[in-house]
Formats: C-alpha cells, structure tokens, sequence
C-alpha cells in the first residue's frame, strides 16, 4: 500500500501565476523548470544567488522581501523553497487552506503536488517520480532513460502527431485505427517519413 497516492499530471502553466518563495539554488532551479512553461513567475527573497542575474531579461518579478502572505493571494502554484523550515510550513499551510497548489522543497507531508524528475524532446516529456522518496534514485534512472531517446525524437512525435491526425478523419474503425497507430511506433523516423509520403497520396 502507498503511503501517498500522487495523481500523475501535466498541468498547463502558460501565463499562471507561479511564485517561488527562496532565492538559493533549489528556487533557481525551479524558476528555470517554469520559464521553460511560460509561466509568470514571481520569486520572493531577501537576497538572491548571483546566477539569478542570468534572468533580469525575462518575464519574472523579483522581491526582495521576507514572505508575506499577499505576495502569494491569487497564485495558481507556489513553491516554498527558503532555508527556514517554518516558514515553509507557514506557506504550505496558508496555500493548502487557500486551494494553491504548493510543493515544499525536502518536505514531502507539507507538499500538495512533487515535481518529478523529467526530461524533453520537443513534445515528448519522459518523468520519473520515488513517491518523493528517494529524488536522486529518480534522478538516476532519468538519467539512463534519456540516453534512449536522443533529440531526434522531437521531429519523430511530430511526424506520429501529423499521421494520427490523418489517420483519425479517415473511416477507420476504432480497433483499425488503433492496430494501425501501434505499428507505426514500430517504425523508424525514415520509415515514418516514408509512410507519410504514401499516406498523402
């Protein structure tokens, strides 16, 4: 039996309200992960790594500021990542009472969501989570993972996207299309290619 059930999810954060709360190297990573979703990102620290400057271009509002609450009122997701642990608990307890998303660094009971260890191919995203249990394990076998999947895969589901999206106008049953959809995995990016050739024909 699980001890936490986490419901796996890709959430849409394009243009939300995401606040990280922390201004050291794990907030870093952090606001790094959400400038790749387009979020709106507002990051809360009396003081902030100098690796932090790499950003003044972007779309992001820094404060420098202890945690307040208002900063964090109409925020889609919050991320508490400050060195005091208390304070990190006063978010996660003001976020959960307040319906905002909040993940906790190292404190997997004061998470209502974890982030898990992830990497991208165009539009293929390949994660592995621990349950939070074990971040570097995760870490670890992403690692091994990802050297399976080099970046030509991100043409490669964008050619399966294109011919699924063919093969779903045409009169195929729904068992066709999905004995057809499972071939055509099978297949390499050339063999793809080929097909789409034909497919348009």
């Amino acid at each position: 039996m699980l001890e936490t059930a986490f419901y796996p999810v890709m959430l849409n954060l394009k243009n939300e309200k995401c606040v990280i709360v922390g201004g050291g190297i794990v907030a870093l990573r952090k606001c790094m992960a959400l400038l790749e979703c387009e979020a709106s990102i507002t990051v809360i620290s009396p003081k902030f790594l100098s690796e932090f400057d790499r950003f003044v271009e972007e779309r992001i509002l820094f404060i420098r500021d202890v945690f307040r609450t208002y900063y964090i009122e109409d925020s889609f997701l919050v991320i508490a990542a400050t060195e005091e642990k208390e304070t990190n608990r006063e978010i996660s307890q003001y976020c959960k009472k307040n319906k905002i998303l909040v993940n906790v660094a190292d404190e997997l009971e004061y998470c209502s969501f974890i982030a898990p260890a992830f990497f991208r191919r165009g539009d293929l995203t390949i994660s592995v989570s621990t349950g939070g249990k074990a971040p570097a394990l995760a870490k670890k076998i992403k690692e091994n993972i990802e050297k399976s999947y080099p970046a030509e895969y991100a043409q490669y589901v964008n050619t399966m996207g294109l011919l699924r999206a063919s093969i779903m106008k045409k009169g195929y049953s729904q068992e066709e299309r999905m004995q057809i959809l499972a071939s055509l995995t099978n297949m390499t990016y050339n063999e793809l290619l080929e097909y789409c050739k034909s497919d348009s024909t």
